[in-house]
C-alpha cells in the first residue's frame, strides 16, 4: 500500500517584539480598547446565536491560578474552547512552581509549549516577572494590585446598557484594591470622571497610581456625596484574597461605605450598579441594591467570557476585519 503523504506543518513564531501582554489595563491604547469592546459585542452575538467560530482552533492556553477562582476560570477555559482553543489548568500547589522553581524558568518552559498564558497570582512583580521571559502573550487573571479582565468587562457591561462611557460619571466606593487602581487606569486612558471614597486607614497607595492618572480622579471622604450625580457606582468586597487576617478590624471601618439605595438614589435616575463578584450582602452592598433594577452585576459576570475572547483573539491574531 503507498505511504501516505503528510503535509509538511508550518510554524508561525511572533518575535519578541512584537508579543503584546494585558498586565494592566493602561498596557492597551484608547484605540485598542475601541477595537476590543466591539469585537467583545460581536463574539457575544455569535455566541447568543450558536455561531461556531473558531479562529483559535488548536491554539492552547496555559491557566496558571495561586489564588482560588469561579469566574476567571470559567470564562477563560469556556472562552478559548469557544474559540476553537483548548485550556490547560495549572494550580501553583501542583506544579514545580510550588516547590521553588524561579519564576523565569518556570516562563521559559511553559511558553514553548502553549501558545497563551494566563496567570492569577498575588504580586503584580510574579506577572511582570514571568512575561519578561515568556515567547507568548501573557495576561493577567487577577494580582493584587491589578484586575483588567474585570474592569475590561465592566465597561463593555456599562456600553451594552448605556453606551460609551467616555464623558460619565463612575462612582467607587469602598477599598482601594486593585480594582479601583484599574478603575484609575481605565477612567484616565478612556476619559470618564471616576469619583473615590475609601475609609480613613484605606486611601488609596499613590506607588500603586499609574504616572498621569493622578487627574482622572477625584477622592471624597463622604461615600454619599461621591455618589452624587454618577451615571455607575461600583464596589467590591471589603476584605479582598491574601487580607483575611484583617476582616473584622476592615468591618468596623467600612460600616459606611455599604451602598444601600440611599446611596443609589444619590447617583442618577438611570444609573447602573456593579460588584464584581462574590458579594457580601448587608456588607458592602445591600441585598436591596443588588438584587434590584439598577443592577447589572449578572450581565457584568457574563461578559468576563465575551471580553476575554476578544482579548484573546486580538492578542493572538492582532485586529481583524469580520
Amino acid at each position: 500500500m503507498p505511504a501516505h503523504r503528510v503535509k509538511p506543518a508550518v510554524f508561525v513564531f511572533m518575535a519578541a517584539n512584537q508579543i503584546r501582554h494585558y498586565l494592566q489595563f493602561n498596557d492597551f491604547s484608547r484605540d485598542d480598547y475601541e477595537y476590543v469592546l466591539e469585537r467583545a459585542r460581536i463574539l457575544k452575538r455569535k455566541f447568543k446565536n450558536y455561531e461556531t467560530y473558531h479562529p483559535l482552533h488548536d491554539r492552547t492556553l496555559a491557566m496558571i491560578f495561586e489564588k482560588n477562582s469561579t469566574r476567571t476560570r470559567l470564562s477563560f477555559e469556556a472562552g478559548i474552547f469557544q474559540l476553537g482553543g483548548h485550556a490547560v489548568f495549572m494550580s501553583t500547589r501542583d506544579t514545580q512552581l510550588g516547590r521553588g522553581e524561579p519564576i523565569e524558568d518556570a516562563a521559559q518552559v511553559i511558553s514553548r509549549m502553549v501558545d497563551i498564558i494566563m496567570i492569577r497570582t498575588f504580586g503584580q512583580d510574579i506577572l511582570r516577572r514571568f512575561a519578561e521571559n515568556s515567547r507568548v502573550p501573557v495576561i493577567n487573571g487577577l494580582t493584587n494590585e491589578y484586575h483588567p479582565c474585570q474592569v475590561l468587562a465592566d465597561i463593555f457591561t456599562f456600553y451594552e446598557h448605556r453606551g460609551p462611557i467616555a464623558g460619565k460619571t463612575v462612582a467607587w466606593v469602598g477599598d482601594a484594591n486593585n480594582m479601583l487602581y484599574t478603575w484609575i487606569e481605565a477612567a484616565h486612558i478612556l476619559d470618564f470622571k471616576l469619583r473615590v471614597s475609601t475609609p480613613a486607614g484605606y486611601k488609596l497607595d499613590p506607588a500603586l497610581v499609574a504616572p498621569g492618572s493622578e487627574s482622572a480622579y477625584e477622592e471624597f471622604d463622604d461615600p454619599n456625596v461621591a455618589c452624587e450625580g454618577a451615571d455607575l457606582v461600583t464596589t467590591d468586597v471589603w476584605t479582598s484574597m491574601g487580607f483575611e487576617a484583617e476582616n473584622e478590624a476592615r468591618k468596623a471601618a467600612f460600616a459606611q461605605w455599604c451602598v444601600d439605595a440611599d446611596m443609589m438614589r444619590r447617583a442618577r435616575a438611570d444609573a447602573l450598579f456593579m460588584h464584581c463578584l462574590p458579594a457580601h450582602r448587608g456588607e458592602e452592598v445591600s441585598a436591596e441594591v443588588i438584587d434590584g433594577p439598577q443592577s447589572v452585576v449578572w450581565d457584568e459576570a457574563e461578559n468576563r467570557l465575551h471580553v476575554q475572547k476578544a482579548l484573546m483573539e486580538f492578542l493572538l491574531l492582532g485586529k481583524l476585519n469580520h
